[in-house]
C-alpha cells in the first residue's frame, strides 16, 4: 500500500491514495490553514471509523441481518503535551434493520475490535485506550 501527501499552500494538504483517490486535508485559520478539509488526525480517526465500519457491515450482511442503516460515531481524547497523541478512542455503533438480532450485531462489533479491524487493533498495541459499543435499532417504515 502506498499513498502520497503533497503540500498545496498555508496548511493544506492532497493526500492521493495508490487507489487512485485523492482527500484534502487542512489546518484551522491560527494554524495557517482555511479550513477547507478534515485535519489529518481526524483524517486517521475517520480511517478507523470506515475500517470498523466495513468489518461490521461485512459481517452483518453474512449472517444476513437486513440493515438499512449503519452509523459508528467515534469520540477520541488526546494528550495534552506534545506530541499530542490519541489517548482514548471510542466507537459507539448504531445499527439499523428490520428484525435485527441484537446478539449479531453485538459479535460483530466485538470481532471488529479484537480480531478484524487493523486500524483499531493497531492503535490499541499502541497505548491507545480502545472502546466499543452498540446500539441495534428496530426500522420502522
Amino acid at each position: 500500500m502506498q499513498v502520497t501527501v503533497k503540500w498545496v499552500d498555508g496548511a493544506m494538504f492532497l493526500g492521493e491514495s495508490g487507489s487512485g483517490h485523492s482527500v484534502v486535508m487542512d489546518g484551522p485559520p491560527d494554524h495557517g490553514g482555511r479550513n477547507l478539509g478534515p485535519r489529518p488526525m481526524e483524517m486517521l480517526l475517520l480511517g478507523v471509523g470506515g475500517c470498523a465500519s466495513f468489518d461490521v457491515m461485512a459481517m452483518l450482511q453474512k449472517s444476513r441481518q437486513q440493515v438499512v442503516d449503519c452509523r459508528v460515531e467515534i469520540a477520541a481524547e488526546r494528550a495534552d503535551a506534545v506530541p499530542a497523541v490519541f489517548t482514548k478512542i471510542h466507537l459507539h455503533f448504531v445499527v439499523t434493520g428490520a428484525g435485527l438480532k441484537e446478539k449479531q450485531v453485538q459479535r460483530a462489533v466485538e470481532l471488529s475490535a479484537e480480531k478484524y479491524c487493523s486500524a483499531s487493533i493497531m492503535l490499541g498495541a499502541a497505548g491507545v485506550a480502545m472502546s466499543h459499543s452498540f446500539e441495534a435499532v428496530e426500522f420502522l417504515p
